[in-house]
């Protein structure tokens, strides 16, 4: 796959995580996605992506922004950086009680890629940071 290629692909991603649509999100991955979760282990397959991406819509409302895009010369790779505006929904098991608290955190993704499909996520923020902002 080409980096331009690459490049849209990820666009896409971003553009259906920002429009809240799971679904055109999913269409992206691979079936054997490992999806690396920020404080928490690799989950793989489309299957788990999916349950992922509904408890966090139940959870969350999230728009990323400030977005910047970088991909390997052959296109296996990229990453990208950006800001998380968000407000916390209903309460996420072991973490503070949700009131509708909003949140600005900056974070970054990197992504795999093969066969035109996202391969794997890997994602990271401070989620002390974000206790902090969310928190009494």
């Amino acid at each position: 796959m080409s980096s331009s290629a690459t490049r849209s692909l990820i666009q896409s991603y971003y553009a259906a995580f920002n429009a809240g649509d799971t679904a055109a999100m999913e269409a992206l991955v691979s079936d054997d996605v490992a999806h690396d979760v920020n404080q928490g282990s690799r989950r793989s397959g489309k299957a788990l992506f999916a349950e992922f991406n509904a408890h966090m819509t139940r959870c969350y409302r999230e728009e990323l922004t400030d977005m910047v895009i970088m991909v390997s010369e052959d296109g296996t790779r990229a990453a990208a950086e950006f800001v998380v505006n968000g407000t916390y929904l209903a309460t996420d098991e072991g973490l503070p009680e949700a009131q509708g608290q909003t949140y600005r955190l900056p974070a970054g993704t990197f992504f795999a890629i093969a066969g035109g499909r996202i391969t794997r996520i890997t994602t990271y923020y401070n989620l002390e940071d974000w206790i902090a902002q969310v928190g009494a």
